[in-house]
């Protein structure tokens, strides 16, 4: 029987996981190629033999998804598998459509994807890119911690570069990130988590990542990207909701899946949201995943140095994957220019050059506010340079990394910290806190001899079943 010619629709993350996982050492299908979407850069480059197995000697292609039509054609696909994520639902069935029509059929992969661990597993997910995920996961490290154990990060995938070379990375200390010629996206999820002592996981084979990982943690706290399905099986599964985006939970791929099979969601940033939005969430939380605990969390941000925004005409520099594909019109950054009391946002888009001014004309919805774009070294230089443009008293840096590590910014300028918190409530004893059911989980898995020593065979995981 001929081999089924499946083509991987992706983003530089999820779909060599699948292809990892489901279609690697499978010799009922013929994996033709890979195709690149959302990231700049990452098409036209080859999945290599070193990470292939035995079938692909030669590698995989990976090519542009704008051709693929052409693609399902020329190479006679049976069937394409979507593996990237924050699509809203009508984005997806878009994509079904171009790919019926050709003659290929379309599927999506979900929990058989999810490896298991030796060790208990923390999961954190969100229903959109830039709900919180990173600084929930930094919360519950820290919860771990208080604990006397050891968390290690395992960090969703974004291999941007040398694939055989970033197959498994760990990064423990700053010379780790300074060494590891990472875009500025990698170092915004990277860098926070090893300033706070935590070690962090990452690269391509999470297969590998996983067994590594394992050998140093007494938990494994999976950090999600954009609002992807966790790729190792939770214990403990944990869905953050942004409050600033109510309905997106039942709109967008696959976050809505997250939100439907978590055992805890968060609503996150209900400091800075009406309460009808917060209302809503908790309404299709009740509705769609009756069974989750729901807590409310605030986002909050301090400045570095408020003295250079009060009063101030301001640039401000948002995390950029949240205002572009995650398609928020704001950040921490416009937060703090309004806590503080700026006097003026300067729309930056008429002094933005090049790869910037590109991506600021392709999402429309950013108005007063610069991604921080920097997927390759020409593009930091743009953002170098965009910035410097701008007229301004000061900067604010609202990106998780302190972006003057990476640019010269030849202005005054402030960062900005965002922070997961419990919400203080004394009117209501009984309102959940995370911290009290991170303290819960802890507990559950010491009793079930989870938490033994590292040279302790563990008992069954007793994890995540779908059911």
């Amino acid at each position: 029987m001929a081999r089924k010619r499946i083509l991987i629709l992706g983003a530089a993350g999820r779909d060599f996981h699948d292809f990892n996982v489901v279609f690697r050492n499978n010799i009922d299908y013929e994996v033709v190629g890979f195709t690149a979407a959302q990231i700049p850069e990452i098409a036209c480059r080859i999945y290599p033999p070193k990470l292939c197995g035995r079938l692909y000697p030669e590698g995989i292609p990976i090519w542009p998804e704008s051709d693929l039509e052409k693609i399902l054609k020329d190479y006679y696909v049976d069937r394409c598998i979507l593996a990237y994520s924050d699509l809203s639902h009508q984005a997806v069935m878009d994509l079904a459509g171009r790919v019926l029509v050709a003659g290929a059929d379309f599927e999506l992969l979900g929990m058989r994807t999810m490896l298991k661990s030796t060790r208990p597993v923390v999961a954190v997910c969100a229903v959109r890119t830039g709900s919180g995920k990173s600084q929930t996961t930094r919360y519950i490290a820290e919860e771990i911690k208080s604990a006397g154990l050891k968390p290690v990060i395992v960090r969703h995938p974004m291999p941007y570069g040398d694939l055989e070379a970033e197959a498994v990375q760990r990064f423990a200390s700053f010379s780790d990130l300074d060494s590891g010629d990472l875009t500025i996206e990698e170092r915004e999820e990277y860098e926070a988590h090893v300033r706070a002592g935590t070690v962090v996981y990452a690269g391509v084979d999470y297969e590998a990542i996983l067994r590594q990982a394992e050998r140093e943690a007494d938990v494994i706290v999976w950090d999600g990207g954009n609002n992807d399905l966790p790729f190792f099986q939770p214990d403990l599964w944990i869905t953050v909701a942004d409050a600033l985006r109510p309905g997106h939970e039942l709109t967008y791929y696959p976050g809505n899946i997250n939100f439907r099979a978590a055992k805890i969601i968060v609503i996150n940033k209900v400091n800075s949201a009406p309460q009808e939005a917060v209302k809503s969430i908790q309404a299709n939380a009740t509705r769609l995943n009756p069974g989750a605990k729901v807590i409310k969390a605030a986002s909050r941000v301090k400045a570095e140095d408020p003295e250079l925004i009060r009063d101030k005409t301001v640039l401000v520099i948002e995390d950029g994957p949240s205002l572009t594909h995650g398609g928020l019109p704001f950040g921490a950054g416009t937060q703090a220019a309004e806590i503080y009391g700026a006097a003026k946002i300067v729309d930056p888009r008429p002094f933005a050059v090049g790869s910037i001014k590109e991506t600021l004309a392709r999402y429309s919805h950013i108005r007063d506010a610069l991604p921080a774009m920097g997927y390759f070294p020409e593009q930091i230089k743009d953002l170098e340079k965009s910035v410097n443009n701008v007229k301004c008293d000061s900067v604010i840096i609202g990106t998780p990394i302190d972006l003057r590590r990476l640019i010269d910014i030849k202005k005054p300028s402030t960062s900005v910290t965002y922070e997961l918190e419990d919400l203080e409530d004394l009117e209501d004893l009984e309102e959940p806190r995370l911290r009290d059911e991170i303290t819960k989980f802890i507990a559950h898995q010491k009793a079930c001899g989870r938490l033994a020593a590292r040279d302790e065979k563990p008992q069954d995981r007793g994890g995540f079943t779908p059911d």
